[in-house]
C-alpha cells in the first residue's frame, strides 16, 4: 500500500518577517520554523493550525522572475483553500483583522465559502465544506 501526502505547498513572498506578521498575526496561523540557511535565506513555514498535515513554505523572492510572481502564482485564480470547522467565527474575525474579502459569503452545493486576498495579491477560498 502506497502512503503519501501533500507536506509543503510554496508561496513565493516579497519579505520573510511580514509575510510571517500577516499569516501570524492576521490569518492566526502557526510559526512552525525559521530557520536562517545562508545570509539571505531562510526556511520559514507556517501552518493554519498545529495539526494541519499541509503546510506553507514562505520564500523570499529573489530573482526578477519570482518577485513578478508575487501574488499571481495561480494566473489570478484562486489557489490556496483555508478550510475551517466554522466559517462564521472566522470570518469575522478575519474582517477584524482587516483581511479583504472580494465577495460577500456564499453558500454553495459543497458549502459555505468566500474569496479573499492576502496582502501580497493571492487569492484564498475560506470554506466550509458541507456534511
Amino acid at each position: 500500500m502506497v502512503s503519501r501526502a501533500l507536506s509543503l505547498v510554496t508561496l513565493v513572498v516579497p519579505d520573510y518577517d511580514s509575510a510571517i506578521s500577516y499569516f501570524v498575526s492576521t490569518l492566526g496561523f502557526t510559526l512552525v520554523e525559521d530557520t536562517p540557511l545562508s545570509e539571505d535565506k531562510r526556511w520559514v513555514v507556517v501552518s493554519p493550525s498545529t495539526d494541519a498535515e499541509t503546510k506553507i513554505l514562505l520564500a523570499k523572492a529573489m530573482t526578477q522572475i519570482q518577485k513578478d510572481r508575487i501574488g499571481s502564482q495561480t494566473g489570478d485564480r484562486v489557489g490556496l483553500f483555508l478550510q475551517t470547522d466554522d466559517f462564521d467565527r472566522d470570518y469575522v474575525a478575519f474582517l477584524a483583522s482587516g483581511v479583504h474579502f472580494l465577495e460577500e459569503p456564499r453558500q454553495e452545493a459543497y458549502g459555505k465559502v468566500v474569496v479573499f486576498e492576502d496582502e501580497f495579491g493571492n487569492k484564498w477560498d475560506l470554506i466550509q465544506y458541507s456534511n
